[in-house]
């Protein structure tokens, strides 16, 4: 501290301000917070973590302190009454301003060591000690709306007396973490003891506690239609309804053969004739955006106005890392608009290729205001990690879903990512489903090591859902998954590929699972489907489950959502 901020914190507490000071400075001003304790020690509260006998030395100060800025002089700054005591050896203080007036102890309890960083804190031995401090005269505790013991707490502080002072700190975080103006502390309160339940003999016991950076994301809705085929995606006032199955578009861009351009026009036509209407792309899958606005325009000349409503476009944009400016995101997003043949895009998924790069918020911004123009009707996301997903959602981008590789073999997006959207309501499209195909009767019973012998992994996805196979546990740990999952469609009548699909869909964060399409090649539209009609027993699930729990956990292989995009 500058002797000039010193001289101005002096000339405060000489015009009648109270001093309460976090003990956390550094080294070298402990001789001015004691000559400032012992020319004025009936203004001033020190917030401690350990007291060191405080009473009998007054002098003495543990650790340092953050920057405390006073704002006001002279005649026309607001004062505290000169209303201190010396009550209880000079334990005690009085703030007042006109008939606002406060006691507490000249010691506060800081509680800050409790957010974290200091060691695992067991809830009952904190709240044991909280109440010997009580007990010893040190009645007064600061803590704040971003310390995790908080609402930990409230239940038990709410139960002692009268005489316990509680210093609640707002928060200087950014306002997507404080409560918004009408939630009432009611409701506050309600939210913190609903995380406990009462046992038998009446003690406390404590539910799972909602981690705080989470807590204040609203969640919003996901409704599943009465036909059980399409689901709406929501985040406020923006809305999707989807096929639950997505028509995914990647075998378009090259490596699984020629596509023939009218060919694979027809073919869309027959998969949204069949109920199957809505398609998944991209602008770097090659002629996938192209095909659409060519598709498009036939349902528009060749099929009814009620499928025309029925039928969805997803695009996604991947940038490369350059700035992200309003004038450059609009003009790729026109770029789009364009291929794809329509005045506003039905679902724009982002992609980032690097976190170091912070533009990735930048670019949401303005795809957020080119949705409040009307170009895009629902903004989305495609393999963000869970840490991003929060950080974006706090800073109020209002999307309604994360595409992520989601397979029996990669059950990642069940951790972490899946806590997250069951707090917020966000909902997950999945791809990789079917692993490229690896999750068929092809591949069942098959030795891939020995040349010529099995089925060849000669396509781009076979080979990428390969590499998952190895990191999960191997091609023979995969072959009882296979065998398992065959008797599983056998006893249903379906194919191994509608098991897998179902059994994804059925987790509570998925919308929609992604099945690759072969447009002109070939078609899976029956066993697309039979997914809908398909019920898994408590069976069927349970031996799924088993089989899929022998494999490595790949969030500790690969790491989370999208991290196989960004590390070597």
């Amino acid at each position: 501290m500058a002797v000039s901020s010193f001289q101005f914190l002096k000339e405060r507490m000489n015009e009648g301000f109270h001093l309460v000071v976090d003990s956390t400075s550094f080294p070298i001003l402990f001789s001015r917070w004691r000559l400032l304790s012992q020319t004025q020690s009936t203004r001033m509260a020190v917030i401690v973590g350990h007291h060191h006998r405080l009473f009998s030395n007054a002098t003495r100060v543990n650790s340092a302190t953050r920057d405390s800025r006073w704002r006001g002089s002279g005649a026309n700054s607001v004062r505290c009454a000169d209303m201190s005591t010396a009550a209880s050896e000079n334990r005690q203080v009085t703030l007042s301003n006109r008939n606002d007036s406060l006691e507490i102890c000249r010691v506060l309890n800081g509680m800050w060591q409790t957010s974290g960083g200091w060691g695992r804190i067991d809830r009952d031995d904190a709240v044991e000690a909280m109440l010997r401090y009580t007990d010893a005269g040190l009645s007064t505790f600061d803590m704040a709306d971003h310390c995790t013991f908080f609402l930990l707490a409230v239940p038990y502080v709410l139960t002692w007396t009268l005489t316990i002072r509680l210093l609640f700190c707002p928060s200087p975080l950014p306002s997507y973490y404080r409560l918004s103006s009408n939630l009432e502390m009611s409701e506050l309160l309600q939210h913190s003891l609903s995380k406990f339940t009462f046992s038998q003999k009446g003690s406390l016991t404590r539910r799972r506690i909602v981690t705080p950076k989470y807590q204040y994301l609203r969640p919003f809705q996901c409704v599943l239609t009465q036909d059980n085929r399409s689901i709406i995606v929501k985040n406020g006032n923006d809305s999707l309804d989807i096929c639950r199955v997505v028509n995914g578009m990647w075998q378009t861009s090259g490596g699984w053969g020629r596509i023939d351009r009218d060919d694979a026009v027809d073919a869309m036509l027959k998969y949204a004739d069949a109920g199957l209407t809505t398609f998944d792309m991209a602008d770097i899958y090659g002629p996938a955006e192209d095909l659409y606005g060519i598709f498009i325009n036939r349902i528009r000349r060749e099929r009814p106005p009620e499928l025309l409503e029925q039928v969805r476009g997803l695009t996604k944009w991947v940038p490369p890392p350059v700035k992200m400016t309003s004038s450059y995101v609009r003009d790729s997003i026109n770029v789009s608009r364009k291929r794809m043949d329509v005045e506003s895009l039905d679902m724009l998924q982002f992609h980032w290729w690097d976190y170091s790069n912070p533009g990735y918020l930048d670019a949401l911004k303005h795809l957020t205001d080119l949705k409040e123009e009307g170009k895009i009707k629902t903004l989305a996301l495609t393999n963000f990690d869970t840490e991003r997903l929060q950080i974006i959602l706090e800073n109020d981008i209002p999307v309604v879903s994360n595409q992520v590789q989601h397979s029996l073999v990669d059950m990642r997006p069940q951790q972490r990512m899946a806590e997250l959207c069951q707090l917020t309501g966000i909902k997950l499209i999945t791809y990789g489903t079917v692993m490229g195909g690896l999750l068929s009767e092809k591949f069942l019973d098959t030795n891939i090591a020995i040349p010529f012998a099995g089925p060849a992994i000669n396509t781009p996805s076979l080979q990428k859902y390969k590499r998952m196979v190895d990191a999960w546990g191997g091609w023979n740990l995969f072959q009882g998954l296979l065998r398992t999952l065959k008797q599983v469609a056998s006893k249903h009548d379906v194919s191994i590929a509608t098991v897998a699909v179902k059994y994804i869909l059925d987790q509570p964060a998925v919308a929609g699972s992604m099945v690759g399409v072969r447009l002109g090649l070939s078609d899976h539209i029956k066993d697309t489907n039979a997914i809908f009609s398909l019920v898994l027993n408590e069976d069927d699930v349970n031996s799924i489950r088993e089989a899929t729990a022998k494999g490595k956990d790949l969030l500790k292989v690969i790491g989370d959502c999208g991290d196989e995009y960004r590390r070597v």
